[in-house]
C-alpha cells in the first residue's frame, strides 16, 4: 500500500475508471466469442443437415473461387519469412537488444513443434504418402512415378509453406510485442496503420473476435478426430470398443491432463510436456527407421528433397487451370486454408515462448528446422507404409484412423509401436488443448502474457464439451469447415499485415543506424567532427 499513500483520490478514481474499461473490453470480448460459439451450435442442434450443407458450399465457393489467392498469398509468407532470415534484417531482436531467451533451444522447439503440427505428423505421416501412391494425379497408381508424386506432394503439403504461415504471424507478433511494447493479440500487428483512427477499436475487436473463434473450432474439432483415432488405436491394441462412449472416456482424461497442466505455469505444464512429445518422437521415429526398410528410407529422403527443391516454385503455384482442379481444391488448398485457421492459435503461442530470439534464429527455428523434421519422419513412415504394396496400401487408407496402425502391424515389434504412437497421440493432443487454453486465455485477457487462471479453466472445459457436443451430433467436420470460413478474412489480412511488418523494420533499421551514428561522433573529436563536415560539403558540391 506504501506506493499508493501519495496519490489523490481523483487519481485513484482515475484509475478505477481505467481498470474498468479493461475489464470491460476483456469481458465483451469474452462473452461474444461464447454467444457466436452458442448461435453454431444452437444451429447444428437445431437444423444439422441445412448447416453441414451451407457450410459445405460456402467451404466449396471460397476454396474454388479463392483458391489461387490462398497459392500466392501463401507463397509470399514462404518468400519473406526466407528474405527475413537471409537479409540484415534477420539480426533483430524480438525484444530488447539486450533481451535474451527464456527457454533452451530443445525446450523452444520442443513446444513450437507439439503446438504447430505434432498431432498430424502421427496422423497423416503414413496415410497421405500411401493415399498419393495409390491415387496419384495425371500418373498410374503404384508405380515409381507414383512414388515420387506421392513424397513430393507430402513434402509440399508438410515443409516450408505451413511453417512459413505460422512463422510470420508468430515472428510479427512477438516483434511487436516484445519490441514495440503491444500487446500479445493479432490485432496489434495492425497497430501501425489503425493508431488514432476512431474505428481502430472497433476493427481490432472484430480481429481478436475471429482469431479467438478460430482457434476454440479448430482446437475442438482436433481434440475430437484425436480421440476417434486413440480409439481406434485403442480398438486395434486392446478391442476397446470403437463408441462414443470410449471417446468421451479419452476426451474426460485428456481434458483433466491438460487444465491441470494449463492452471500450471508455462515452464511447469507445457514445457515438460512438449519435452516428453520429442523424446517419445524422436524414439518412435529411431524404431521406425531401424525396424523399417533403413537404406530405402534415407533414399526417398534424399532423392525426394532433390525433386521437392527442384520443383518449389512451380508445385507452389500449380492450379492446373484449363483441366480438373478437384484435386487441388480437395489437397493443397483445403491444407493451405486449414493452416490459415490454425494460424492465431499457433502463431499467438508461439511468439509467446520466442522472446529474445534474433529474426534469423526465429526464421531457422520455426521454418527451416521443422520443415526438415517434416521431411525425415514423412520419410520414413511414408516408405514404411509404401513398401508393403499397392495392394495392400489401398485397403489401408480406406480408414485414414487406423492406417499406421494396420502398417505397424505388419513389422516387427508392430503393436510395442502402435503402443507408442497411441501414447504419442495422447501427449500431443494433451499439449495442443494446453496451449490452446494458454492462448485463448491470453487472447480474452486483452494479450495479458499471464491470463487469469478462471478463464484458461472455463476455455478448457468450453473446448471439450464443444468437442465431445459434435461427436454426439456427428458434426466434428462441420466444425472444421466452420473454422476454416471463419479464418478466410485472416488470409485477406497476411498481405496489410507485412506491410506493417517491413514498414515498422524499416523504421528499426533507421533508428538503430542513427543510434551507432550518435555513438560514433560521441567518440570523435571536435577536429575529427569539423573535417567530417567539411568532407560533407565538398561532396554535395
Amino acid at each position: 500500500m506504501e506506493k499508493y499513500k501519495d496519490l489523490s483520490l481523483s487519481d485513484i478514481d482515475e484509475k478505477i475508471k481505467i481498470l474498468k474499461k479493461l475489464s470491460l473490453k476483456e469481458n465483451k470480448i469474452f462473452y461474444t466469442t461464447f454467444l457466436i460459439i452458442f448461435v453454431i451450435l444452437s444451429i447444428i442442434g437445431w437444423d444439422k443437415v441445412k448447416f453441414e450443407k451451407v457450410t459445405t458450399n460456402l467451404l466449396d465457393s471460397i476454396i474454388t473461387n479463392f483458391g489461387f489467392l490462398y497459392l500466392i498469398i501463401v507463397l509470399i509468407i514462404a518468400l519473406v519469412c526466407l528474405f527475413l532470415c537471409c537479409s540484415s534484417y534477420g539480426n533483430i531482436k524480438l525484444g530488447k537488444d539486450n533481451s535474451k531467451p527464456e527457454y533452451s533451444n530443445l525446450s523452444w522447439f520442443s513446444m513450437l513443434f507439439s503446438a504447430g503440427m505434432g498431432v498430424g505428423l502421427v496422423f497423416f505421416g503414413v496415410a497421405e504418402p500411401m493415399t498419393h501412391y495409390v491415387y496419384p494425379v495425371g500418373i498410374e497408381g503404384g508405380t515409381k512415378e507414383a512414388i515420387d508424386f506421392a513424397f513430393k506432394t507430402s513434402f509440399f503439403h508438410w515443409g516450408i509453406h505451413p511453417w512459413a504461415i505460422y512463422s510470420f504471424l508468430a515472428l510479427a507478433m512477438a516483434y511487436f510485442q516484445f519490441r514495440k511494447g503491444e500487446k500479445g493479440l493479432v490485432s496489434s500487428l495492425f497497430s501501425p496503420i489503425l493508431k488514432g483512427k476512431s474505428y481502430e477499436r472497433k476493427i481490432k475487436d472484430s480481429i481478436d473476435v475471429i482469431a479467438i473463434l478460430a482457434t476454440i473450432t479448430g482446437v475442438a474439432t482436433t481434440l475430437g478426430l484425436g480421440a476417434l483415432q486413440i480409439n481406434s488405436g485403442l480398438n486395434h491394441l486392446f478391442n476397446i470398443p470403437n463408441s462414443i462412449t470410449s471417446q468421451i472416456i479419452i476426451i474426460a482424461v485428456v481434458t483433466i491432463i491438460f487444465i491441470a497442466s494449463a492452471l500450471g505455469s508455462l515452464d511447469k505444464g507445457i514445457k515438460t510436456l512438449s519435452n516428453i512429445n520429442v523424446f517419445i518422437s524422436i524414439l518412435l521415429l529411431l524404431m521406425v527407421i531401424v525396424l523399417g526398410p533403413t537404406i530405402s528410407i534415407f533414399n526417398v529422403f534424399s532423392e525426394n528433397l532433390g525433386n521437392y527443391l527442384n520443383n518449389f516454385l512451380k508445385i507452389s503455384l500449380k492450379t492446373n487451370s484449363f483441366g480438373d482442379n478437384k484435386w487441388m481444391s480437395a489437397w493443397t488448398i483445403f491444407y493451405w486454408s486449414n493452416w490459415v485457421a490454425w494460424t492465431p492459435f499457433v502463431g499467438t503461442f508461439i511468439a509467446r515462448i520466442s522472446k529474445g530470439r534474433t529474426i534469423r534464429e526465429f526464421v531457422i527455428g520455426v521454418v527451416v528446422i521443422p520443415s526438415i523434421v517434416s521431411f525425415v519422419w514423412f520419410s520414413a513412415f511414408g516408405t514404411l507404409g509404401i513398401t508393403l504394396g499397392k495392394e495392400f496400401a489401398t485397403v489401408a487408407v480406406e480408414n485414414t484412423e487406423t492406417a499406421l496402425f494396420l502398417v505397424f502391424a505388419k513389422y516387427k515389434f508392430g503393436a510395442l509401436m502402435s503402443g507408442i504412437a497411441i501414447l504419442l497421440l495422447g501427449s500431443f493432443f494433451v499439449t495442443s488443448a494446453d496451449s490452446a487454453t494458454y492462448v485463448l486465455g491470453m487472447m480474452s485477457s486483452d494479450g495479458d502474457l499471464n491470463p487469469p487462471s478462471y478463464k484458461k479453466l472455463i476455455w478448457g472445459i468450453a473446448q471439450s464439451l464443444l468437442a465431445i457436443a459434435l461427436i454426439f451430433a456427428g458434426g466434428l467436420n462441420m466444425l472444421k469447415t466452420a473454422s476454416i470460413i471463419i479464418a478466410f478474412p485472416l488470409l485477406i489480412l497476411f498481405p496489410i499485415m507485412i506491410f506493417t511488418m517491413f514498414y515498422s523494420l524499416k523504421r528499426d533499421m533507421y533508428i538503430k543506424k542513427q543510434i551507432a551514428l550518435r555513438n560514433e561522433l560521441r567518440k570523435m573529436s571536435l577536429e575529427e567532427i569539423s573535417d567530417l563536415s567539411d568532407a560533407i560539403k565538398s561532396l554535395k558540391k
